[in-house]
């Protein structure tokens, strides 16, 4: 009977997996032949279509996903444009009746299926939506008075009163495709990898695809998990799960990592595992904090959530400032370190993006959303909500933001977090012989040390954009006059 069903429309958007994928166990659950389609519109996406080092992971992501329905009798079909065009025309081509896909919650992305489903609508076409991106829905915690929150420790509070996640679903074994001939771009068509040769450190980090995420996974809950809590601050160490971009890109989902973490401490728990279950898992929700302000705040992307802040002064050389840092020249180790990391593999430790951020706003007086912008084409795990909460945390304008006299001493930050210099000699090879005593602060070091070390400030290393002492005390003036000004 099921041969003779009319096919459905399976929609990917940021959810390419086959596992724990409720709009796919959906479409599957019909009986009816699937056509699965990825549809590349980056008009879509507003002011915040995919950065370069996105599309690169979503290239690779979009190869393995296809090779992953191969195996499963099914292929993926890809075209370009307008989604509600697309889809429009695609369940018109293959006779389908229902349109089912994952909810995204960006602005741009909200407009976006509302479109579709009022198109869809038009035709006499049914759209079936599901959650595979978040564990609780923007909508599904809210202050006792029915609003959003807007500090994330009440916000966390809350989620842990709701029940734990759905045990995951496992991919299909099979996924019926129709008999129709349907038409599909190719993945290299879409024109996503880069065309000067700028990737090789990427593809040296990372395995994009669902194998990649569950490999990252497993390695990390069987080796990192138990020293998560000491071992998240120290860039020196492999002491992260790296899975960001899988998550961004949907190849993993959230209710999967937190169901694997805790059936791995429910079988093997001791106190240190249990510790450092609970802080890794509390970062997953402060994704999720992410996605709820996202949603409830929209203007964040480009406004600060406190609203003095729009009044903050830049440095009158901000422009060179931001040019520097961004190329890892700014005189200070542990943030030239970072932003080579980034240039390189496309990723960053996440205390040393905190490190970078505050230099960059406090220390440089450059703007914020000139920050989150760099990340945004720099970063594989560039996420809209991420981006924006962190770099408004980092900057001390958002809603529970860090206190803006909260400035981050790189020099000290550095010795905190790679006491041994090994981050930094790592991305700045040119500093590899300087000793550990001045590593971090290589402008500091008597001259013979420099000379033995081979370092020449202003040549083969730069000197210091900024006196950090000194840029401190301009920035609490300006943050001072903003208050001044309310």
């Amino acid at each position: 009977m099921a041969a003779f069903a009319r096919p459905v429309v399976l929609w990917f958007r940021q959810d390419l997996r086959l596992a724990d994928n409720p709009a796919l166990a959906a479409a599957v659950a019909t009986g009816a032949p699937v056509v699965p389609v990825y549809i590349w519109g980056p008009a879509e996406e507003g002011a915040w279509p995919p950065g370069q080092a996105s599309q690169w992971f979503l290239h690779h992501a979009l190869e393995s996903l296809g090779a992953d329905l191969s195996a499963r009798g099914s292929r993926l079909v890809i075209r370009k444009g307008d989604a509600q065009c697309v889809l429009n025309e695609l369940v018109n081509e293959c006779g389908a009746r229902k349109v089912f896909f994952n909810r995204r919650y960006e602005p741009s992305a909200l407009l976006q299926e509302q479109a579709v489903i009022d198109g869809l609508v038009k035709i006499g076409v049914e759209s079936i939506t599901s959650n595979s991106a978040l564990i609780f829905e923007p909508n599904d915690v809210a202050t006792r008075e029915g609003r959003p929150f807007k500090v994330f420790t009440p916000f966390y509070r809350a989620c842990l009163m709701l029940p734990e996640p759905l045990p995951t679903v496992r991919a299909p074994k099979a996924i019926p495709f129709p008999d129709t001939p349907l038409r599909s771009d190719s993945v290299a068509g879409l024109d996503l990898l880069p065309r000067i040769k700028w990737d090789t450190g990427l593809q040296k980090t990372w395995m994009p695809g669902e194998a990649g995420a569950l490999r990252l996974l497993k390695t990390f809950i069987n080796d990192g998990l138990v020293n998560y809590r000491v071992d998240r601050d120290r860039p020196d160490r492999d002491g992260v799960s790296k899975l960001s971009p899988y998550l961004h890109f949907g190849c993993i989902g959230p209710r999967q990592i937190w169901r694997a973490v805790r059936s791995h401490v429910d079988a093997t728990g001791s106190g240190a595992l249990v510790e450092s279950a609970d802080i890794y898992l509390k970062e997953l929700i402060w994704r999720e904090f992410a996605y709820h302000l996202l949603f409830h705040f929209p203007h964040s992307v480009h406004k600060p959530l406190r609203p003095e802040f729009e009044r903050f002064p830049k440095s009158a050389a901000a422009a060179e400032f931001v040019k520097s840092w961004q190329e890892g020249l700014t005189g200070y180790p542990i943030v030239d370190a970072g932003m080579r990391e980034l240039w390189h593999t496309g990723w960053m430790h996440n205390r040393v993006r905190m490190i970078v951020a505050s230099f960059l706003v406090k220390d440089l007086l450059a703007p914020w959303t000139d920050g989150a912008r760099w990340f945004w084409d720099t970063l594989v795990d560039a996420d809209l909500a991420s981006n924006t909460l962190g770099w408004q945390w980092s900057a001390g304008c958002g809603s529970d933001a860090a206190p803006y006299f909260r400035i981050f001493n790189p020099i000290l930050q550095g010795q905190k977090f790679d006491p041994d210099g090994v981050y930094v000699r790592k991305w700045i090879p040119e500093l590899a012989a300087v000793p550990d005593r001045w590593i971090h602060s290589p402008f500091a070091a008597p001259p013979l040390v420099l000379q033995s070390a081979g370092v020449t400030l202003g040549q083969n290393y730069p000197a210091p954009l900024v006196d950090h002492a000194l840029a401190r005390n301009h920035a609490l003036d300006a943050f001072a006059m903003i208050k001044g000004k309310k």
